[in-house]
C-alpha cells in the first residue's frame, strides 16, 4: 500500500498504517495539545469519532496524548461532526478534534480540528499548528498533573436543540406521517439520523434503514454522488417513500432522494434549506464561490443577498459573519445555521426540509421542480511543472473585463454561466469547475476555459 499523508489548513488526513501512522497522529495531536494549552489555564478538548474501523484506535492515541499535556478530555465517542462541534459549545470547551475523513474510503481517517467556538481553525492557527509538529520539542505534564477524561453521548442534547429551532414543529411533522429512507453508509449517520427523525414525530417503523449499522465498512464508495446512490434511488422508488437522505461518513453532509426515487443535486440542499429559512427569517446567505448560482436565484425571491467566499468551511463561516448571514453553507450538502452552530450540519439540514414539506403539504419532487435548473462540470487539468499563479494571473488579466473573482483561483461570471479555476495544494493541477443551463453548455464552458488556461502557457 502506497504511503499517503495530506496535511493541509483543513485537517491532517491519510492512509492509517500507510501514512496517517501512530508517530504521525501523536505528533500532530501533540502540537494541537500545545496549542490548546495557549488558550486557557486549564484546557478541556472534546474528542468524536466517526464510525471508521481505525477511529478507536486512532481516538485513542490522540485522548491519551493530550490527557499527556494536562488536558482534560471530553470522550464523545461515536459521533457525528457537527456532533462534536455542538459538544464543544454546550461545555465551553478549549476544543475539540473530529477523528473522521469524510468521504474518503474507509481506509482513511483524519484529525479534523476545532476552537473553542465548536468551528475548524482559522487558517493562521491551522498552520501554527502544522508548522509546530515540525518542530521536536513538547511539552508534557508530570505525573500528578496528568489531564482527566469522562465520556458523554451529546446526540440527545444535539437533536434536542435542532428540534427546538424556531419554526421546527415536530407536531406539524408527525402529522405528515412521512415514510423515509435512510442511507448513512455504515458510520454514526446510521445512529443520528434516524434519532432525529424519531424526536421530530416520523414513527420508527416509518424509517427504512439502509446501511445503518455502524461497522465502517461503508456499502458503497463514501461520497454521496449520483452513481454511488443507486441502491437508495431503487428503494425509495419501490417502497413509495416521501423521500430518502443520505450523509457521508461524518453526517455533516446531506444529500436528497426525491419521491419516486430521484436523486436531488447535493447544490440543492443549501438551496432549498434557504428557501424554507427565509419563509420567516430574514438576512443574507454565504457560501463559496464554486456552489450554484441557484441560490442566487432564490435569494432574489425572498429579497435577500448572497455573498461568496473562498472554497473551504472556515471560509464560508467567516465570511457568515462578516455580513451577519441567517444561513449558509456549501454546494456539497452543507447547511449552516447560525441560531444552531457554524457548521455544516445534515441533522439541521434534515429538520428543515421536513418541516417545509409538513408546513405546505408539498412533495419533495413538487418543491424541487420549482427550484432554478442548473448543470455542473468538475474538470481539472494537469498543468506538470508550469506555474499555477502565472496562468490563474493571466486568465485573471483576459477577463478584467468582466464579472470576476480572485479571492480564490479566478471565477469568471457570464451571463450564460460561470467558470471557477483553482489550484491544488497538493497536486500540480487545477481544477475547473463550471455552470451553465445544461450539461453540455456546462461542459462545454470547462473545455473552453482549460484550452485557454493551457494556450501559450
Amino acid at each position: 500500500m502506497s504511503r499517503t499523508l495530506v496535511v493541509s489548513i483543513s485537517g491532517i488526513r491519510g492512509i492509517f498504517g500507510a501514512g496517517l501512522d501512530p508517530e504521525v497522529i501523536v505528533r500532530y495531536a501533540s502540537s494541537y495539545g500545545d496549542w490548546i494549552r495557549g488558550q486557557a489555564s486549564n484546557p478541556s478538548v472534546v474528542v468524536g469519532r466517526d464510525a471508521r474501523v481505525s477511529g478507536p484506535v486512532c481516538a485513542d492515541l490522540v485522548m491519551r496524548t493530550l490527557q499527556s499535556q494536562g488536558i482534560e478530555v471530553l470522550d464523545a465517542g461515536l459521533a457525528t461532526t457537527p456532533t462534536v462541534e455542538m459538544a464543544v459549545l454546550m461545555e465551553g470547551a478549549t476544543g475539540g478534534i473530529v477523528l473522521s475523513a469524510s468521504h474518503n474510503p474507509a481506509e482513511w481517517n483524519a484529525l479534523k480540528l476545532l476552537n473553542g467556538r465548536g468551528e475548524f481553525l482559522s487558517p493562521a492557527d491551522a498552520q501554527r499548528v502544522i508548522d509546530a509538529a515540525a518542530q521536536p520539542d513538547r511539552q508534557w505534564a508530570a505525573w500528578d498533573a496528568l489531564g482527566g477524561m469522562r465520556s458523554e453521548d451529546y446526540l440527545e442534547r444535539h437533536v434536542e436543540a435542532v428540534c427546538g429551532l424556531d419554526g421546527i414543529e415536530p407536531d406539524r411533522i408527525a402529522d405528515r406521517d412521512f415514510r423515509i429512507v435512510v442511507d448513512a453508509v455504515n458510520s454514526v449517520g446510521g445512529i443520528a439520523l434516524p434519532a432525529l427523525l424519531r424526536r421530530l414525530g416520523v414513527r420508527d417503523e416509518q424509517i427504512i434503514r439502509l446501511h445503518c449499522e455502524p461497522t465502517g465498512r461503508f456499502a458503497h464508495p463514501a461520497e454521496p454522488l449520483p452513481e454511488n446512490l443507486t441502491e437508495i434511488i431503487a428503494r425509495v422508488g419501490a417502497e413509495g417513500a416521501d423521500l430518502g437522505l443520505v450523509v457521508d461518513p461524518d453526517a455533516d453532509r446531506l444529500v436528497l432522494i426525491a419521491d419516486g426515487g430521484v436523486y436531488v443535486s447535493e447544490e440543492l440542499t443549501q438551496v432549498l434549506a434557504a428557501d424554507f429559512w427565509w419563509q420567516s427569517h430574514q438576512g443574507p446567505f454565504a457560501t463559496n464561490l464554486s456552489s450554484s448560482r441557484a441560490i442566487e436565484d432564490v435569494a432574489r425571491r425572498h429579497g435577500q443577498e448572497v455573498y461568496r467566499s473562498a472554497v473551504g468551511e472556515i471560509n464560508v463561516v467567516e465570511r457568515m459573519k462578516e455580513v451577519g448571514a441567517a444561513i449558509g453553507g456549501e454546494g456539497n450538502g452543507g447547511v449552516i445555521l447560525p441560531d444552531l452552530h457554524y457548521g455544516r450540519d445534515a441533522l439541521v439540514g434534515a429538520a428543515l426540509v421536513l418541516q417545509r414539506l409538513a408546513d405546505t403539504g408539498a412533495s419533495l419532487s413538487e418543491w424541487v421542480a420549482d427550484m432554478p435548473t442548473y448543470h455542473m462540470a468538475k474538470t481539472k487539468t494537469d498543468i506538470g511543472s508550469l506555474d499555477p499563479d502565472r496562468l490563474l494571473a493571466r486568465m485573471a488579466e483576459r477577463y478584467r473585463g468582466d464579472r470576476i473573482s480572485t479571492v480564490d483561483g479566478v471565477k469568471v461570471d457570464l451571463d450564460e454561466g460561470w467558470v471557477h479555476m483553482r489550484k491544488s495544494n497538493t497536486e500540480p493541477i487545477i481544477r475547473v469547475y463550471s455552470e451553465a443551463g445544461s450539461a453540455e453548455a456546462a461542459h462545454a464552458l470547462a473545455g473552453r476555459f482549460m484550452q485557454e488556461l493551457l494556450s501559450g502557457a
